[in-house]
């Protein structure tokens, strides 16, 4: 190898280790500007955030400056000014264009004071007034002009400001805090500047105004990105010699107008940030400009609680400082009292939950902002304390969201370590947003896929044995201290005002404790206080663990729909299993069932009810498995073992409805927890009151032939009718049946008759006895001649009355008929009888169809219940239940005879039969069945909530959102359960229509 070999091969691998990805184009570009032997400037290149983007701006502005000589020479011997430069041209393609387009701007970069010390806000206005051509020592500066040349001027100025900013920033000389309150000074000199232009357009005869610019939101914060939209609020005066306050306000929106179109327009060099004037009263449906008045009046009476929670950032930035600062008088006592209202911490929190609900999941993760672990939940959670102890200390008025951090740490809200740790996380944040915002200046909070952008962000984070998977870490670690101190921030702190915490600085009065937990959603926040204090009081590991879970519980019980009723469900469980070494264990080291747990009790009255009865049951919450339904035959063999097991038949059946509580709590958390299907909910529903039924009938059979001394004289089947044969049973469904017996042989029919009504009887007596559960009610009045007409029947009785008697109602409830429960023989023989009628041969002849027509109109007229909605309605409103039930079973009587498929029990198996024979459109099928799947749902919902049934939607606030939480939907969508149920059971309504009445 030659000496020249050996060199070129000793400066690739160089240039390699130093970082350069193209080694061989670097060697060529280091040629082309003569600096390949510059030793300190090569490594200074190795050292930027991205080297070859480093390189490629010192090339662009070598190649453009008039004296590269002296730059060249500079950069080999001053090193502040190579580190500034080559560490801005790393990190910023965009900047690197600016110096390209502007290459004397790099003499900024040479004074060492550039790192010493950061411009004031006075420094930067003058500054950018200079370069418009306005005097800046003027009261109210106006500039040379508006054309192209002036706006270029001022951009090519902002610029400029933010490139020793971007020096500052890259050197580490100043912090990210820093950094952001500069940019926002920067801001307001920017508008100061725009306001000038804006003011050199005027029309001579303008009316004179003051106006003042409020900066919102970042701005306003002292805590803005490198790019960003900066929002404003505009307030304006008139002043002395203004002919009216109208004509006044028609100049000030011309100034306002200005301003925006100042900033935001793009000419040849580019555009600044958009002006956005969005958040001021009425949006941008409102007027751009009002006075101090018209605000105060806004906000007294219309405003949003979303508005008071922006306002807590308002600052005045530019124009008449002094107009501002009135404003921002006049309207912080609404801010800081704004939290007094009813319902506006709920309709803040609801607010945080909507702008993460539009966050696509794919990007949920890389998003800093909004993200979870992300910035907005720092914030979120700073804002919220601010709202809530604000009212009394104003220490806590900060427009800045780490100033206010460390004043709720000084006051003794948050733990001091807890706050620097969030502060820490939420600096980290700040700092990968700016540098990802610095490489083109372009408005993001996305971190990057690939990997030449994640390793430039690394290198300028200081990441260097691995930037990648360091700044992966880095961020994975920081985005779950986040999460962890922001439940910690609000729900540890209430604690220490009811037990003794180990070594926590944070201590809440009880009134400051009461705040908190009123805030955070709680309605006796009294009564709250009390659980915490019975649940952590002592020195026990029962309460040690108690204080460990619960600042993590309340949050999940305030998420809830109902967090007081949560908490208490959870204190009366925990006193139970208390003493039992498992329950807090699993609670413990099973973080999914204590989050189920609380997620449960506070969002269902149903399933607090039954596990407060049989608190053993949180052990299901555990393992998924636990919570599938064991298959039919299983549990009702597992019941009829149980009656089997006692002497007394009462107390048998106590134990069988014991078992049934257990399963209905099973079906209920799967069900909550989205584990199982509204369909496969009817089945268990059905199967768990089909295994009920044939326990307390084995009892009944039992007890009655004890008391007759011999057997007895027939056999007895149970015929599921109704929902409970259709498979379709809900929370609050009664057990409609129908009692069939068939007398033994050589028995006289009133002897078997006697017998079977005796058995009959006493299973519904058995199962109506007084008890804490949710009650099965045994329904019978489906049976010929209703409550008129003898409880059970022989199969021949029965075939007399329906060959003679029976009505096309009739046919039409058979159609759900289905043996539950008794002798298997006997229930197939009775199908045996039923089936020619529920499936007629030749179907439905047109006088039987009018008159199915004609009783479902008079239901719909007459059994409404008094002053029902029937939009609201699930069982007989528009398109609800009834609706496609109907639909459904007119086609299995005009049709099963030809299409076997549709000789089902079945709501939804029936509707996917008529679907595949052709007699429904697909899409029609489609509609009711979601209509009915929906009505169903909500139905079962309503139980689920509330604790007891009804049908229809309640009509109560906070009821209602318990119920759309049951459905499904997330906290402060129960707007969307309205308008889907709506508008499903509307379309469903007209598929009936067409399809049932036509």
């Amino acid at each position: 190898m030659s000496v020249g070999e050996e060199r070129r091969s000793s400066l690739s691998g160089r240039l390699a280790r130093l970082g350069f990805t193209d080694v061989d184009r670097a060697e060529q570009l280091l040629t082309l500007i003569e600096l390949l032997d510059a030793i300190p400037v090569v490594d200074a290149l190795g050292a930027a955030a991205d080297p070859d983007l480093a390189l490629n701006g010192l090339v662009r502005l070598i190649e453009a400056a008039p004296d590269a000589d002296a730059l060249r020479t500079e950069l080999q011997t001053g090193a502040g000014l190579r580190a500034r430069l080559l560490g801005v041209l790393g990190a910023s393609d965009a900047l690197g264009e600016h110096l390209a387009r502007h290459p004397d701007d790099w003499r900024v970069l040479a004074d060492d004071a550039v790192t010493a010390s950061r411009p004031t806000t006075l420094g930067l206005r003058q500054q950018l007034l200079r370069a418009i051509g306005a005097d800046p020592l003027a009261s109210e500066p106006v500039a040379a002009g508006t054309n192209a040349d002036v706006l270029d001027a001022l951009r090519a100025a902002y610029r400029r400001c933010l490139l020793g900013l971007a020096a500052r920033d890259l050197s580490g000389a100043v912090m990210v805090d820093e950094v952001a309150g500069e940019l926002a000074d920067l801001a307001g000199a920017t508008l100061t500047a725009a306001l000038a232009v804006a003011r050199a357009g005027l029309p001579a005869d303008a009316a004179p105004c003051h106006l003042a610019v409020i900066g919102m939101g970042k701005c306003g914060g002292r805590e803005l990105n490198y790019v960003s939209d900066v929002d404003v609020i505009f307030v304006a005066e008139s002043a002395d010699g203004a002919e009216s306050e109208e004509a006044a306000l028609k100049t000030a929106t011309a100034l306002a107008a200005g301003i925006a179109r100042v900033c935001s327009e793009t000419t040849s060099e580019g555009s600044i940030w958009p002006v956005d004037a969005a958040l001021r009263p009425e949006g941008k449906a409102g007027p751009l400009v009002r006075t101090l008045a018209s605000h105060e009046a806004y906000y007294k009476r219309w405003a949003k609680p979303w508005e008071f929670q922006a306002l807590m950032k308002a600052r005045p930035v530019a124009g008449d400082l002094e107009l501002g600062q009135r404003w921002i008088d006049a309207v912080a006592p609404l801010v800081w009292s704004a939290g007094e209202r009813p319902g506006f911490i709920d309709a803040v929190r609801a607010m945080r939950r909507r702008v993460e609900d539009t966050l696509p999941a794919a990007e949920a993760e890389r998003e800093l902002k909004l993200g979870p672990g992300g910035l907005r939940d720092v914030e979120f959670a700073v804002q919220l304390l601010q709202l809530v102890h604000g009212r009394a200390d104003l220490s806590l008025r900060s427009v800045t969201t780490l100033d206010a951090l460390d004043a709720l740490a000084q006051g003794g809200y948050v733990g001091r370590e807890d706050a620097a740790s969030l502060g820490a996380a939420y600096r980290f944040l700040r700092n990968v947003e700016h540098r990802l915002q610095l490489h083109r200046l372009r408005r993001t909070h996305l971190i990057p896929d690939d990997e030449p952008s994640l390793r430039r962000i690394g290198r300028a984070l200081g990441y260097t044995r691995d930037p990648v998977a360091e700044l992966h870490a880095a961020h994975a670690q920081h985005a779950r201290e986040v999460r962890r101190l922001h439940e910690k921030l609000f729900y540890r702190p209430l604690l220490a005002a009811v037990a003794r915490l180990p070594a926590d600085d944070t201590r809440l009065t009880p009134d400051q404790a009461r705040t908190r937990l009123e805030a955070l959603g709680y309605a006796d926040p009294a009564g709250a206080l009390r659980h915490l204090e019975a649940l952590t009081a002592g020195v026990s590991r029962r309460a040690s663990i108690q204080r460990t879970l619960l600042p993590v519980m309340l949050g999940w019980f305030a998420d809830a729909a109902d967090p007081d009723g949560g908490l208490l469900a959870f204190r009366q469980v925990s006193d139970a299993l208390g003493s039992t070494p498992w329950y807090l264990r699993l609670l413990r080291d099973e973080g999914m069932t204590a989050e189920r747990l609380a997620r449960l009790l506070g969002g269902s009255k149903y399933v607090a009810d039954l596990i407060a009865r049989a608190p053993e049951a949180v052990r299901l919450l555990a393992d998924d498995a636990e919570l599938e339904l064991p298959p039919a035959p299983a549990l009702t063999a597992e019941f009829l073992a149980a009656v089997g097991r006692r002497e007394d038949w009462d107390t048998a059946v106590v134990t069988v409805r014991g078992l049934r509580r257990r399963e209905l709590l099973r079906t209920a958390m799967a069900d909550l927890l989205g584990l199982r299907d509204q369909r496969d909910v009817g089945v268990a529903l059905s199967d768990v009151a089909s295994a009920t039924v044939a326990a307390a009938l084995d009892a009944a059979y039992r007890k009655v032939e004890g008391e007759w001394r011999r057997p007895l004289p027939m056999k007895l089947a149970v015929i599921g009718m109704g929902r409970f044969g259709g498979g379709e049973q809900g929370y609050g469904s009664d057990a409609d049946v129908l009692f069939v017996h068939e007398p033994a042989p050589f028995v006289a029919d009133d002897e078997a008759a006697q017998a079977a009504h005796e058995v009959a009887n006493e299973m519904r007596r058995l199962l109506a006895l007084p008890a804490p559960d949710p009650p099965l009610e045994v329904d019978a009045d489906l049976r010929p001649e209703g409550r008129q007409g003898p409880l059970t029947r022989s199969i021949a009785s029965y075939a007399a009355y329906y060959e003679r008697w029976a009505s096309v109602w009739e046919a039409q409830a058979l159609l759900r008929a289905r043996p539950i429960a008794g002798d298997v023989e006997t229930g197939e023989r009775f199908l045996d009888v039923i089936n020619p009628l529920r499936w007629p041969d030749g179907g439905l002849d047109a006088a039987s169809v009018r008159e199915i027509r004609r009783i479902k109109a008079r239901v719909e007229s007459e059994r409404l219940p008094r002053g029902a909605d029937p939009a609201m309605h699930t069982k007989l409103g528009r398109g609800g239940l009834a609706d496609v039930e109907w639909t459904v079973q007119l086609l299995q009587l005009m049709h099963a005879h030809e299409h076997p498929s549709l000789r089902t029990t079945g709501t939804l198996a029936a509707l996917d039969a008529a679907r595949e024979a052709g007699l429904l459109d697909a899409d029609d099928a489609d509609t009711l069945e979601a209509a009915w799947r929906l009505a169903t749902r909500v139905r079962n919902a309503i139980v689920l909530s509330r604790g007891r049934a009804a049908d229809s939607l309640p009509t109560d606030v906070r009821e209602l959102a318990g119920v759309a939480r049951a459905v499904g939907y997330p906290a402060g969508h129960t707007a969307d359960l309205l308008e889907d149920y709506r508008r499903l059971t509307r379309r469903a309504r007209a598929v009936v229509e067409r399809t049932f009445y036509s």
